[in-house]
């Protein structure tokens, strides 16, 4: 830093010998205020910013009363402001509770460099759905692929194909995931997006939609939501490998599709009991443990009761 004599400023001499270049670089590492309206999200950014969770809900409550003590890390935008590298959810954050400005570090990435990055900041987290791992797994995988390329330029098939392979290897390292799992995450985005949205609600399973319903057409996927939510059934993992079969054939007709998912299957009995039906036979201060314990003896003493009048 700069010290002051005399009312004059007088250079540091390391700073003598920087060029342009690193002087610039260092003021643009330097925490910088910018008005919230100059600092947009990233444009791939594969996460949800305003999914409600307690850690989103902490977050606000910190920021609304103590500001944003963790400056976001942005790049330039061509055409004027920054982009979010890291810190989308803080900027969520202050937005909801109306701070009009930033504090960010500013530094410059490549697209490749952005795209990795982005993921990376929040790849660990606990919380991740699905289809933002499907997202996030896909865009860093991209990016890897395309800085492979630009290093040694256009390379056989062969080539490719083993760098494919060392890039899920890294990632699957980083996120503790088998290098299947990965490429059933990655495969979600070939599905239609309410299907993907079945897989985040747990309507249907990871393993088929990935392995076998991502292979069918846009048009296949789309009956076949219609019957899912039509007759309130989720292919079963033989169900799905029948209809990717079918469907690499070119014979999975809309017949075909009601035909499989109509086939017997055991019928899982699901029973709800509105909880105002319920709450006045219980004291105010029960937990829903207890009232579910109160009912289970209840049925038991029912169930042994009928047992006795059938033997007589």
């Amino acid at each position: 830093m700069a010290s002051k004599l005399s009312g004059i400023e007088l250079t540091r001499y390391d700073d003598l010998f920087k060029t342009d270049a690193e002087r610039k670089a260092d003021r643009q590492e330097r925490i910088q205020i910018v008005p919230a309206a100059e600092v947009f999200p990233y444009s791939r950014q594969p996460y949800t910013i305003d999914r409600p969770t307690p850690d989103l809900v902490r977050l606000m409550d910190s920021i609304e009363h103590i500001g944003i003590a963790e400056p976001l890390i942005v790049r330039p935008r061509e055409i004027g402001g920054y982009e979010i590298i890291s810190g989308h959810r803080r900027d969520y954050c202050a937005k909801a509770v109306g701070l009009d400005t930033r504090p960010v570090i500013v530094r410059n990435y490549s697209d490749e460099e952005a795209d990795i990055l982005v993921v990376d900041y929040n790849i660990n987290r606990e919380d991740l759905l699905p289809s933002e791992k499907a997202k996030a797994y896909k865009l860093k995988l991209d990016a890897m692929k395309r800085q492979g390329q630009k290093r040694v330029g256009t390379s056989p098939q062969n080539g490719e194909k083993l760098k494919e392979n060392y890039s899920v290897s890294i990632l699957g390292e980083q996120v503790k995931e088998s290098a299947t799992q990965i490429q059933r995450y990655v495969r979600l985005n070939l599905l239609i997006p309410p299907l993907v949205e079945a897989v985040d609600k747990g309507f249907l399973k990871l393993a088929p939609a990935a392995d076998f319903l991502s292979h069918l057409s846009e048009k296949e996927q789309t009956y076949l939501l219609l019957v899912m939510e039509r007759d309130e059934v989720s292919p079963s993992l033989g169900q799905a490998q029948r209809l990717k079969q079918l469907s690499g054939e070119g014979k999975l007709e809309n017949n075909i599709i009601d035909l499989i998912m109509r086939e017997e299957k055991p019928l899982e009995r699901k029973v709800t009991i509105r909880n105002d039906r319920l709450q006045k036979y219980f004291p105010a201060s029960y937990t829903p443990k207890q009232m579910e314990d109160v009912i289970i003896k209840l049925l038991e003493g029912w169930h042994r009761k009928r047992q006795q009048e059938q033997v007589r």
